[in-house]
């Protein structure tokens, strides 16, 4: 199969430094590419052939829109031609930039099950998303809530997580309340900064616009005028996940995050946050999202892991 490279440029961006573009091509399709002039063979089975050149093809529209090419994004469009959807690649481009860091580096959509969830959040005032680790659902629902403050669509950020410990053995460690629950809180200070500034985040702390606090402490108030996240809720109980939903008021949003199969609750315990995805499932104005391994993100082998966990625990139910 020989397809026409537009230039040497495209076949730099395209093959990657060292080539490693193509050799992720090559591992995951069982193909073989060579460079003749400014044609591309690819060899090997049929079918393999095919799905090669619908993959390069959507590569390439890439390129020309100013994308750029990785493993990562390889990856992600051969998963989407195994699906048979290949050319939907190219809608990960039309959609717009959710946020800009204090850096000025935009923050995009890398996967279709992301663009799907940020749509989600800006559409209804609950959204529900699950999903395994890297899969940016705490990121994405960060960005979006300082773009809604910045827009004046809300008047504060509330950040919440369950403090897992926060029974007996929380009393046992040093410090204060706050440095007690320092550590469980620790992954959404570290978010917050990277997209708002430690400067910006520590004047809006200051002046209480911008709240990261534990779960207990939402108990009993109402939280109008607000973006709200709650962070790995499947840490929560059934009444601590009610408790939470319940305190949503007027004018807010809120998004609740988590990993349904990262429990760390106690054995006869369930998780709030996979009960709330059923009984909420008909509920007007509450969107479920579900992302996959084909959404993780970040480093590749984090995919792997996760897609050998999701057969080890199916194979281990069968």
């Amino acid at each position: 199969m020989l397809l026409s490279l537009e230039s040497i440029d495209s076949y730099q961006k395209l093959f990657g430094m060292n080539d490693r573009n193509m050799a992720v091509l090559e591992q995951e399709l069982s193909v073989t590419t060579a460079l003749r002039g400014q044609e591309l063979r690819i060899t090997g089975d049929p079918e393999n052939v095919l799905m090669a050149e619908q993959v390069i093809d959507q590569l390439l529209s890439l390129l020309r829109t100013g994308e750029s090419v990785d493993p990562m994004r390889i990856r992600y469009a051969i998963s989407l031609a195994r699906d048979g959807q290949s050319e939907r690649v190219e809608e990960l481009v039309q959609g717009d930039v959710v946020a800009i860091t204090h850096r000025g580096k935009p923050i995009r959509c890398k996967t279709l099950g992301q663009r799907a969830y940020v749509d989600a959040v800006r559409h209804h005032e609950l959204t529900l998303a699950v999903g395994p680790a890297d899969t940016g659902k705490t990121y994405l629902a960060m960005a979006l809530a300082v773009v809604a403050l910045k827009n004046k669509e809300v008047e504060r950020i509330i950040l919440t997580r369950p403090a897992v410990e926060a029974g007996e053995k929380l009393g046992f460690l040093p410090g204060d309340m706050t440095q007690k629950v320092d550590p469980y809180l620790r992954p959404l200070y570290d978010a917050l900064f990277e997209i708002m500034g430690g400067d910006a985040y520590q004047r809006l702390v200051e002046r209480g616009t911008v709240e990261v606090a534990p779960l207990a402490f939402m108990r009993g108030r109402t939280l109008n005028n607000a973006f709200i996240i709650l962070d790995e809720a499947q840490n929560t109980t059934t009444e601590q996940m009610k408790m939470f939903l319940t305190r949503l008021g007027m004018g807010s949003r809120c998004v609740v995050t988590g990993d349904i199969s990262q429990t760390d609750l106690p054995r006869d315990k369930r998780s709030g946050l996979g009960e709330a995805m059923k009984v909420l499932k008909n509920v007007q104005g509450v969107s479920l999202i579900e992302l996959t391994a084909q959404d993780v993100v970040r480093h590749e082998l984090v995919q792997r892991i996760v897609r050998a966990y999701e057969m080890y625990e199916k194979s281990d139910r069968k």
